[in-house]
């Protein structure tokens, strides 16, 4: 049986429906328990912080987020995910979000264990569902965070935990504790203002700052290797939201450049900034994640 937590302020009202456009191609019908699409983190950029005291952070888990509505357990994306029954019934009867976690370093397995739709019932106990908000709570992220944390603990699975967060103190103590944890194999931090409200898209009150960039781009065409890549993929043509184009051609495996991602599908890759002209430096290719095609 679901769950409920005891929350010491209102939820919002619910719609009766809600038909939610992701960043997929196309709509979503969703629970009517989830009131809005989800909140989006911006890239952390020095100087846009100047009230440390107002943030705390945690780390940015390479995992796959995902919003249980109450019913359902989603992708940010609006993808349907189907986990065992002995994990949905320990879940509460309102939307919590998270990141479904099986570790550092483990997102190409975790994605084929999240993703199967007849779902291992033993895989998936390797899979924990870090919580880090509750969309359909009014108050600001420390009353969010509290509550959370309350209702964690009332559930009492080990699969079902909160990511812990700790005050962000200045940008220095950020920026070390960032190589710190890069080091030990995390992909960054996330940064949040305790005193914001959940809103529907990106927003200052959640922010990333990992070592280099990630991005998003669609494949368009491939180019044929030379050398030791001949008769397998060189580098792929890709084009980004914002209808620039350039070439990817680093970062695969051989067994990538054998069998590269579909014409059309999106891929993520790693940047350093980027030229004049908009397009990414050093950009190279990092994973395909099906979740987001």
């Amino acid at each position: 049986m679901n769950r409920a937590f005891n929350f010491s302020v209102k939820i919002r009202p619910l719609a009766l429906a809600v038909s939610l456009v992701f960043f997929s191609h196309e709509s979503v019908a969703i629970s009517p328990v989830l009131p809005m699409a989800p909140l989006l983190a911006i890239p952390y950029e020095n100087e846009r912080i100047l009230d440390w005291e107002r943030y705390i952070f945690s780390e940015k888990l390479d995992g796959i987020r995902a919003i249980w509505t109450g019913t359902e357990l989603r992708t940010k994306q609006g993808t349907r995910l189907f986990a065992p029954e002995e994990f949905i019934e320990r879940l509460p009867d309102y939307p919590v979000e998270g990141e479904l976690w099986a570790g550092r370093g483990t997102f190409e397995y975790l994605m084929s264990v999240v993703l199967d739709k007849t779902p291992n019932t033993q895989e998936w106990k390797k899979v924990q569902f870090m919580l880090f908000d509750l969309p359909a709570h009014q108050g600001d992220y420390s009353a969010r965070y509290q509550a959370l944390r309350e209702g964690v603990k009332e559930i009492g699975q080990t699969q079902i935990q909160i990511i812990e967060h700790l005050p962000a103190k200045n940008e220095k103590a950020i920026m070390k504790e960032l190589e710190r944890r890069v080091r030990l194999g995390a992909e960054g931090l996330i940064l949040r203002d305790k005193n914001a409200l959940y809103v529907s898209g990106r927003d200052e009150g959640v922010q990333k700052l990992k070592v280099t960039q990630d991005a998003e781009a669609q494949v368009l065409r491939y180019f044929e290797g030379k050398g030791k890549y001949k008769g397998k993929m060189g580098s792929m043509l890709v084009k980004m939201d914002n209808g620039k184009t350039f070439k990817i051609g680093t970062g695969f495996t051989d067994k990538q450049r054998m069998d590269p991602p579909k014409i059309g599908s999106k891929v993520t890759y790693l940047f350093n900034g980027l030229t004049k002209k908009g397009i990414p430096k050093f950009a190279r290719y990092w994973r395909t994640d099906m979740t987001k095609q």
